[in-house]
């Protein structure tokens, strides 16, 4: 088995078998340690939730761009990414949209290749979408999950003010 191991920075290691044909844009699996953050479906929305794009390689650009707002919240980055869902309502168009894809990829996320799964689906809870990207990443051991380490109720949907959080999480 290959395996590419772990930078201090970057608590996950590729595997990637060696007699298997090497994987392009994608890794096999991915290992790791570390604080695990699950980043839900990201469509092509702007910040009033609303799409504004039309076409897979916008809307893809859009949504990972928004994934990777979400994931910086919580002090991440691309190459903590463990592993990517893409959900699509065309798998054809999506194989012929492939090297612009790809560029937009890079583009917002690097040249980190996480392992990935590609869905076709028949629809989106947001009908305007035409895709949707989930993540699990890993983030090294220690590493703070916001700025001040604390949501605070504006970035947190529906909080109240007068609350406050406890350590499991709960709004008291």
């Amino acid at each position: 088995m290959t395996t590419v191991p772990p930078s201090m920075a970057n608590p996950l290691r590729e595997i990637n078998p060696p007699k298997w044909p090497c994987p392009r844009g994608y890794s096999h699996a991915m290992a790791g340690t570390g604080t695990f953050v699950f980043v839900g479906g990201q469509i092509a929305t702007d910040n009033a939730g609303r799409v504004t794009t039309l076409g897979l390689v916008p809307q893809a650009r859009q949504a990972l761009r928004n994934l990777r707002t979400v994931l910086a919240e919580a002090g991440g980055a691309p190459e903590h990414i463990a592993q990517m869902t893409w959900y699509v309502l065309d798998i054809d168009q999506y194989r012929a949209m492939l090297r612009e894809l790809g560029l937009v990829y890079r583009e917002i996320m690097g040249r980190h290749y996480p392992a990935m799964v590609l869905v076709e689906v028949t629809g989106l809870v947001e009908p305007a979408a035409i895709v949707e990207i989930a993540a699990t990443a890993i983030l090294p051991s220690g590493r703070p999950l916001a700025a001040d380490d604390r949501p605070t109720s504006e970035s947190i949907p529906h909080a109240q003010s007068s609350g406050r959080l406890t350590t499991e999480g709960r709004y008291e």
